[in-house]
């Protein structure tokens, strides 16, 4: 099951509605993933800084104090943002790296990083997820979401989509990959490594690790039809781009809408319903091992 939203603003005068256009989207898939649920937004970017977003199972003390820790430890000031069990903490660039190996040392688990991504996602409803992150009021030009039924591991926050596996790069997925193992060991020999046993995650590494080899995004998307097996639907986000490819059997249901204003992208048609001029959009079915994308 499981059930992906995506919007892609082309107009900057929508900004302020995107998370609130993705919230709506992404309740309406609930019947399709109770369990648990995630969006990715790309924001105002952090320019020479980068946005680390963490989760801590108690933010209550683990976050206390974190913000004069972490400056003291990079010998560099660091802004930090709490909302609920995540917090997103905005550190120099060049600090980026040495951030994130001091906030893992802390037990403070990554969720992504980049100049505008933010990743927050929780075990639960979409609606109560949605709620505690007051998803509603974040503004960007572009996210992704999902829900989550889980079906072949445990249901728990790491579980959870989006998954981010590289700087303002996130993935989320509807189906299975079966060479997900064998994928995962050949991405480790190059130095690319996985944080949880999601099979996702590893769609999102090998995206990652395309793009850090010189591929475009459409490029990467294309690398999947031949280089994983199963069957997927995948939806991407990088800084300045949204795409989609579905496997060469394409069963994952998957609909695609697109006017003046935005890209839209949704498991089901019930999923734009309240976009604004739906009535008027191009929509259709994406074909299978194709691939669409759109970038700034």
């Amino acid at each position: 099951m499981c059930g992906i939203v995506g919007l892609f603003l082309k107009k900057d005068d929508l900004r302020p509605k995107l998370g609130d256009m993705l919230t709506d989207m992404l309740i309406t898939m609930t019947d399709r993933g109770p369990d648990s649920a995630g969006i990715a937004i790309y924001g105002d970017a952090a320019e020479g800084s980068t946005k680390i977003t963490v989760q801590s199972k108690a933010p209550e003390t683990e976050f206390d104090g974190l913000e004069a820790a972490l400056s003291e430890t990079l010998g560099a000031p660091v802004t930090a943002t709490v909302v609920d069990t995540h917090a997103v903490l905005i550190v120099p660039e060049d600090k980026a790296s040495d951030a994130i190996a001091a906030l893992e040392d802390r037990g403070l688990r990554i969720m992504g990083s980049g100049a505008s991504m933010e990743i927050y996602k929780e075990v639960g409803l979409p609606r109560d997820v949605a709620a505690r992150f007051n998803l509603r009021s974040m503004g960007g030009s572009h996210g992704i979401g999902h829900t989550r039924m889980a079906t072949e591991s445990a249901v728990t926050t790491m579980g959870a989509h989006p998954f981010s596996t590289a700087e303002d790069q996130c993935l989320v997925h509807n189906g299975s990959l079966s060479n997900h193992n064998q994928m995962r060991r050949k991405l480790a020999k190059k130095g690319v490594f996985t944080r949880s046993e999601n099979d996702t995650e590893v769609g999102a590494a090998y995206i990652s690790s395309r793009i850090a080899d010189g591929a475009s995004l459409g490029e990467a998307l294309e690398g999947t039809i031949d280089d994983l097996d199963g069957f997927f639907t995948f939806v991407t986000g990088t800084r300045n781009g949204f795409g989609v490819v579905r496997d060469p059997i394409a069963c994952k249901p998957a609909v695609m809408a697109e006017t003046d204003d935005y890209v839209a992208f949704a498991s089901e048609y019930r999923a734009f319903a309240d976009l604004p001029g739906i009535e008027a959009a191009r929509v259709w079915e994406p074909e299978p091992a194709t691939v669409y994308f759109w970038e700034r």
